[in-house]
């Protein structure tokens, strides 16, 4: 089936199942690598994306629910948001395997409430860490909000 996908800003059509997760059409059709598979079924987070602004986790959102919305992935960021740096002045990532979804649902997260309390953080970022570096990703998110983020990001 032919669908048109808006992704970071461009329209790509693509011959896919509608069923086919967001995720593997992002990694698999698109090559865009930094939106990792954890554990398939939308608990970890490492799959986090945007779609029309809003955190979703891909591995378990068929394709088919992305058509007509903007997908926004970690490579949209460039390196240079906020938040990213953030996290390097943090020293959050250990593994660095959760980190493009925790970094993607906390830009989501700050768009939503520009100056989280703990409690904020702590519900709004419900993606895994096996490394446990929370108490990092939380200083790096006060962090964040305390600099300019872009909140259309």
């Amino acid at each position: 089936m032919s669908i048109t996908l808006n992704i970071n800003g461009m329209s790509r059509q693509l011959d896919v199942e509608p069923e086919l997760p967001l995720l593997w059409v992002l990694r698999d059709k698109l090559g865009l690598t930094g939106t990792k598979f954890g554990c398939g079924i939308g608990a970890c987070g490492a799959c986090t994306v945007h779609l029309d602004g809003q955190p979703v986790r891909s591995c378990s959102l068929p394709v088919e629910l992305a058509r007509g919305k903007a997908v926004t992935t970690i490579e949209d960021l460039g390196g240079a948001h906020p938040v990213q740096q953030a996290w390097i002045a943090a020293q959050v990532p250990q593994c660095g395997y959760c980190q493009s979804g925790m970094i993607m649902a906390a830009v989501a997260l700050l768009k939503a409430h520009p100056a989280p309390s703990d409690t904020e953080i702590d519900q709004g970022i419900t993606n895994l860490c096996r490394c446990g570096t929370y108490p990092r990703i939380r200083r790096a998110i006060h962090a964040a909000a305390g600099a300019k983020v872009d909140r259309d990001a």
